[in-house]
């Protein structure tokens, strides 16, 4: 029984992987690029192996999909303490964040402002409810003015109060000043008893996790296709039939039982045939997400710093993060290690179409401004570019998701999930549940358990990023 998944990143491969295991289903996915794992791959840098950004297995991730990750990972799944820092108002605060460490980092004035929030209630913002009336009722003005609001600028390309209250929910994981509070005092815990005080990392990069779904699906029996796209989904009386590709071997059709997409929603919406009717497609370009470009500077030393990231909310760092993949991973070259630089942009823009050299100057000028001035010789810049990075939750945004999504979930046999086919915030191991969740929704003849899925889509609701 033929089952089609656009997409090979996490989501993809994870769902490839349990139907395939059954034995009752033909599984085959479509990548558009050469190679699997989407913005969760890595790649070499001068000998060193990098992420598209700065990714981590988190703790909190189902004990499923950690059993069926560290059963084929083995002892390449390494436990990492966290180890970061926060750049603010000029002065390094450790993150996680620690009690002692605040204290002794911070001003004195933002530690009063802090305290007089948290002692002070305020009273409920009027009017709609936005990212910004949300965390200031939450949090208070000073760490919000000092940290949440110039990075949301910096991260999502627009003003706090122009971003939906759903971002702040669903993307702030300390959203009140007493979960803020209880985050701190964990850190008096002894390590082991820390939620967040370690995690998971592949030795061979972040990417060995979908290379390892990948190995273990085409095991199990799944054909992966590789820079093949999906050209169009057919439909017949309101229910999805085929797939048309295009690829290496020219145009094709593939017969399906059951289509899971992880692709972006709205180019999954424009591949359906026939197509959506006008309110829908009008509600197509509402839905937008942010790019990121990711510059990788080579650099004559055997370690930048002790950190494995750094974070810059103030707008007079260009840059938002920035991460050591030799702290992650415990590479052993000497006398070189890469940084990757985190650069959020606009597909089109002046970063966005900026040259490797131009990008690699805009790092170095970013560190030295931050005070971390690069000394060690620099060998050589790269850069990758991410045309969807993270999706943007503008205010009005859930009505076009939402008309978007009914209209795809009123489609027969055809299912959207994960990061990108749901517009969701979400980490690598919230992907893989949903794509478990599909699995256990599907019964041995295609058929989808509507109710029961409808169930795990209100529980990815309240999935919350792992910072």
């Amino acid at each position: 029984m033929p089952i089609v998944i656009l997409g090979a990143g996490p989501a993809g491969l994870g769902a490839a992987l349990k139907l395939a295991q059954r034995g009752t289903f033909d599984v085959t996915v479509l990548e558009r690029g050469a190679s699997v794992g989407g913005n969760s791959a890595s790649f070499d840098v001068d000998g060193i192996r990098v992420d598209f950004g700065s990714h981590r297995l988190h703790p909190a991730c189902s004990a499923d999909v950690m059993q069926d990750i560290r059963g084929m990972l083995g002892d390449d799944l390494l436990e990492r303490p966290r180890h970061g820092r926060i750049l603010l108002r000029g002065r390094w605060v450790h993150f996680p964040l620690k009690p002692f460490d605040l204290v002794s980092s911070l001003p004195p004035s933002f530690m009063l402002g802090f305290a007089r929030d948290a002692l002070v209630p305020r009273r409920p913002a009027r009017g709609e409810e936005t990212f910004a009336t949300v965390l200031e009722q939450g949090l208070g003005r000073t760490i919000c003015r000092d940290f949440y609001f110039p990075y949301a600028t910096k991260i999502w390309g627009v003003g706090a109060s122009e971003l939906d209250a759903e971002q702040a929910r669903r993307r702030v994981s300390a959203n009140s000043k007493w979960r803020l509070v209880s985050k701190v005092l964990r850190a008096l815990l002894p390590s082991g008893e820390r939620r967040g005080a370690h995690f998971f990392y592949p030795r061979d990069g972040f990417g060995q996790i979908s290379d390892a779904y990948h190995s273990a699906a085409v095991e199990a029996g799944a054909v992966v296709r590789f820079d093949t796209t999906a050209a169009g989904i057919e439909t017949d009386n309101g229910r999805a039939i085929a797939v048309r590709t295009t690829g290496p071997d020219g145009e094709t059709r593939i017969d399906s039982r059951m289509v899971l997409s992880t692709i972006p929603l709205p180019a999954l919406a424009n591949a359906v045939s026939p197509g959506p009717p006008e309110e829908v497609r009008e509600s197509l370009g509402a839905l937008r997400y942010r790019a990121m470009v990711l510059i990788y500077l080579t650099l004559g030393t055997d370690q930048f710093t002790e950190y494995d990231a750094h974070y810059f909310p103030g707008t007079d760092v260009v840059i938002t993060r920035l991460s050591e993949p030799k702290n992650y991973s415990l590479t052993s070259l000497p006398g070189s290690t890469v940084l990757c630089a985190e650069l959020p942009c606009s597909v089109g823009d002046q970063h966005w179409k900026a040259t490797e050299d131009e990008l690699g100057q805009l790092v170095l000028d970013a560190l030295d401004r931050a005070g971390l001035t690069v000394t060690a010789p620099l060998r050589g810049v790269i850069a990758r570019r991410l045309s969807h990075a993270y999706p943007i939750y503008s205010r009005g945004y859930q009505e076009h998701f939402e008309r978007i999504d009914d209209w795809v979930g009123g489609i027969g046999g055809l299912v959207s999930l994960g990061r990108q086919g749901l517009f969701a915030h979400d980490n690598t191991h919230h992907t893989l549940a949903m794509a478990y969740a599909a699995d256990e929704c599907l019964d041995d003849n295609g058929r989808l358990d509507a109710a029961r899925w409808a169930e795990n889509r209100h529980r990815f609701e309240s999935h919350v990023v792992e910072d």
